[in-house]
């Protein structure tokens, strides 16, 4: 089947007769289709638009403190993935993939090639973003160099993730988030979160609040899930509010459930992303393994992942690997719901 891409340094453009998108590199605007503009196509044949791979195990965490609820489970005894074999990764990448999301740790600063690796993906065409906590000046300014978008991890000590939001923003970086992870234990924080939005000055110039649900994994399984009306009530909190607030792809069916009432419901809808997972996003980890995605490590039918830097192709090797096409299948006969996770 014909696929033609085209792309400079501010746009890319993918057409084929069943799948098509257009991302800007500069706002990071993604728009998919399928051979109308009304069709949502169930996955990318031609491989991942988005990259999650891990360079880093090794985290001290914010403040010097380990997150309580981390799901990788990360401490300051890790690995870190080599120049070397993240070139060997990207280098077998299908032209389709348009950003990377890197798993590091909460300083950025584990991983010395983190910002050459990052330069490398720019070399690509292709924009790197990643997740931090507690971030230096200098750590900063090279974050808003190299990334199209970073997100900081909201933890007990909101002074930390507020802090490391103004020099970003400082720094001149329009893509700015806060993640936060719910759960019960959390749940009175994500409130607080929301009025600080308006009150804090550091916030000033936030992108919006991503909230992230409960995976119980990791350090994450001594925490406990909120229920949907919950849900429903700190999403109608935001509303109210006028907070700027967006949510992972792992939450779409609880957000959907929570405003199918609201008379914007159909905009809402087009901008509720379901699991991505094997779809329109991998995972690779920091030994070069890929997995559907990271929370499915150790997971039935995923123990073992299959490493990438051995294989010819990725597309013929990965993405097309029959695990990857059985997992595949099960998500989207589930409505891309996850299959793995009570969320």
């Amino acid at each position: 089947m014909p696929v033609k891409i085209i792309e400079n340094k501010k746009i890319k453009i993918l057409r084929s007769p069943k799948y098509n998108y257009t991302f800007n590199k500069i706002n990071g605007m993604f728009a998919r289709w399928g051979k109308t503009e009304k069709e949502d196509p169930n996955y990318c044949e031609f491989g991942p638009e988005i990259l999650d791979i891990e360079v880093t195990t090794i985290c001290k965490g914010p403040g010097g403190k380990l997150c309580p609820f981390c799901y990788k489970g990360n401490t300051p005894n890790g690995i870190n993935m080599e120049f070397k074999t993240f070139k060997t990764i990207l280098d077998k990448m299908p032209r389709t993939l348009t950003q990377i999301a890197f798993g590091a740790d909460a300083q950025a600063t584990s991983n010395p090639d983190l910002f050459r690796m990052m330069e490398y993906a720019r070399s690509r065409e292709v924009v790197p973003n990643i997740t931090v906590a507690d971030i230096s000046d200098e750590i900063a300014d090279k974050l808003v160099r190299y990334c199209g978008a970073v997100a900081v991890s909201r933890y007990a000590d909101y002074d930390i993730c507020y802090d490391s939001v103004k020099k970003l923003v400082d720094g001149g970086l329009d893509q700015v988030n806060i993640h936060f992870m719910l759960s019960r234990e959390t749940y009175k924080d994500a409130f607080k979160t929301i009025d600080d939005y308006a009150d804090d000055p550091r916030l000033k110039g936030l992108n919006a609040i991503v909230f992230l649900s409960l995976k119980q994994k990791g350090r994450g399984v001594k925490y406990n899930s909120i229920t949907k009306e919950e849900f429903k009530k700190l999403i109608d909190y935001a509303f109210e509010k006028k907070a700027p607030i967006g949510f992972d792809s792992c939450s779409a069916p609880k957000f959907l459930n929570a405003v199918k009432d609201r008379p914007d419901y159909e905009r809402l809808e087009m901008l509720a992303e379901p699991c991505e997972s094997s779809c329109f996003s991998s995972y690779i980890d920091a030994e070069g393994k890929f997995f559907p995605c990271s929370f499915s490590e150790g997971c039935d039918g995923w123990k073992d992942g299959i490493d990438v830097t051995t294989c010819d192709t990725f597309v013929k090797d990965i993405w097309n690997n029959i695990r990857v096409k059985q997992f595949r299948n099960t998500l989207i006969k589930g409505k891309r719901s996850c299959p793995l996770y009570e969320v």
